[in-house]
C-alpha cells in the first residue's frame, strides 16, 4: 500500500485498517479522551513491556494503537485535527518527518531535544529519536563469504546473487533505506538501482525476521536487514547456534544507514504534558537501557550501553552521511517502489 493511496482511503477503510493492524476485534476498547493515546508504528512485541513500565512509573493512563509506521502516519494525516492520538511513536524517521512536514507535530522543548546525541533530533524540533538501528547485510558464510569484503550495498546487484537476495520491501526500515538511495543517488539513480535489484529476482518477505530466517536456513545467500534482529537471535540461541552472520558496510553508503525510532507530540493534543513525560521516560536511563538490552538497539543518549549484547559501538561505525530529516519523503519512496514492482 502506497502512502498516497493510504491518504486517499476513506475514514471507514482507515478504521478497518487500524483494527486489522492492531489485531483487535469489534469489541476493542474505545480511545479515551482522558488517556494518553499513542499511535505506535513500533512492533507490539518489542515495546509493549516498556510502555507498560511507562504507565507504572508515571501513573499516566496509556492506550496504544499498533500498526505499521507508514499506516499510522497516513491515519494521522487523514484524521487531522480530529485524531484521538496524542503521541506518534514511529519505527523510522521517515514517517515522523512526513507527519511533521504536514504540520501535525508540536515543537518539542530544548530540554527534551538536548538529551540525545547530535544528529538524532529533527532540526525543526518536531521529533526526537528514542533509539537507533544500523542497516547490515545478513549472509550465509557457506554461500557468500565474500560479503565480509563489501563496502557498498551496490555489491548485492551482482548477477551472481540472482534469486539469492532476501528483502522486506513493505517494512519501514527497507523503505527508509530506499529513501536514502534517493537522497544519495537522485531519483533516476535510485530507480536504476531498484530496477537492477528487481532484475536479480530477490525473494521478498513480510519482515526482517523472515529475511534472517531465510538466510539462516540457506534459502537465500544474503539479506538486507537491521542489525538488532541478528543480535537478538544470538542472545536467544548463542553464537554457535546461529549460522547466519552480519556485515556492517562501515562506509559512507546508503547501505550503512543508521536510522532511528522516535517520537513526536501530535499538534493540538490536550495531553501534551503527558506526551512529553512519556518521551522523557523513553529517553531516561531506564528507557535507554531497555532498548540496549531488550531490543538490541543503540541508545541515543550518551553513557548507556548494552549489558546483554556485544554491539559494535555506535561511535565506531562509519555510516551514511545523511541528515535524517531528509528521510521524510516517504510518499515518493513508496511511489517509486510501486513503480518498479517491489510492493
Amino acid at each position: 500500500m502506497s502512502f498516497r493511496r493510504a491518504l486517499a482511503m476513506s475514514a471507514a477503510a482507515l478504521i478497518a485498517l487500524t483494527t486489522a493492524a492492531c489485531g483487535a476485534d469489534d469489541g476493542e476498547e474505545p480511545l479515551s479522551d482522558d488517556a494518553l493515546v499513542i499511535y505506535s508504528g513500533r512492533n507490539e512485541n518489542l515495546v509493549k513491556p516498556l510502555l507498560e513500565r511507562l504507565e507504572e512509573k508515571t501513573g499516566i493512563d496509556v492506550q496504544v494503537r499498533y500498526g505499521g509506521s507508514s499506516e499510522m502516519a497516513a491515519q494521522l494525516l487523514e484524521e487531522g485535527e480530529g485524531t484521538k492520538a496524542d503521541l506518534f511513536f514511529s519505527q523510522d524517521a521517515g514517517a515522523l518527518g512526513a507527519v511533521g512536514r504536514a504540520g501535525r507535530l508540536e515543537t518539542l522543548p530544548g530540554a527534551t531535544l538536548g538529551q540525545v546525541r547530535e544528529g538524532f533530533a529533527d532540526e525543526n524540533a518536531h521529533w526526537v529519536a528514542t533509539s537507533a538501528r544500523a542497516r547490515v547485510i545478513a549472509y550465509d558464510p557457506a554461500q557468500a563469504p565474500e560479503v565480509t569484503e563489501m563496502t557498498t550495498v551496490d555489491a548485492v546487484l551482482d548477477p551472481a546473487y540472482k534469486g539469492k537476495i532476501g528483502i522486506a520491501p513493505t517494512n519501514a526500515s527497507f523503505q527508509s533505506f530506499v529513501t536514502a538511495l534517493r537522497v544519495t543517488k537522485g531519483e533516476d539513480g535510485a530507480r536504476q538501482w531498484l530496477e537492477k535489484l528487481q532484475a536479480n529476482e530477490p525473494k521478498t518477505y513480510d519482515n526482517n525476521l523472515l529475511v534472517l530466517d531465510a538466510v539462516e536456513s540457506g534459502q537465500v545467500a544474503l539479506g538486507l536487514v537491521n542489525h538488532y534482529y541478528w543480535y537478538e537471535r544470538v542472545a536467544e540461541k548463542g553464537a554457535a547456534g546461529v549460522k547466519a552472520r552480519i556485515h556492517f558496510l562501515n562506509a559512507d553508503d546508503p547501505g550503512a544507514l543508521v536510522n532511528v525510532a522516535g517520537a513526536g507530540v501530535i499538534a493540538g493534543s490536550p495531553q501534551k504534558e503527558a506526551a512529553l513525560t512519556a518521551i522523557d521516560f523513553l529517553l531516561s536511563p531506564e528507557g535507554q537501557q531497555y532498548f540496549a538490552d531488550e531490543t538490541a538497539e543503540y541508545p541515543v543518549v550518551e553513557g548507556v550501553s548494552s549489558t546483554r549484547h556485544d554491539l559494535v559501538p555506535l561511535d565506531q561505525l562509519t555510516r551514511a552521511s545523511i541528515d535524517l530529516n531528509q528521510l521524510d519523503s516517504l510518499d515518493a519512496t513508496l511511489a517509486l517502489l510501486d513503480e518498479v514492482g517491489l510492493t
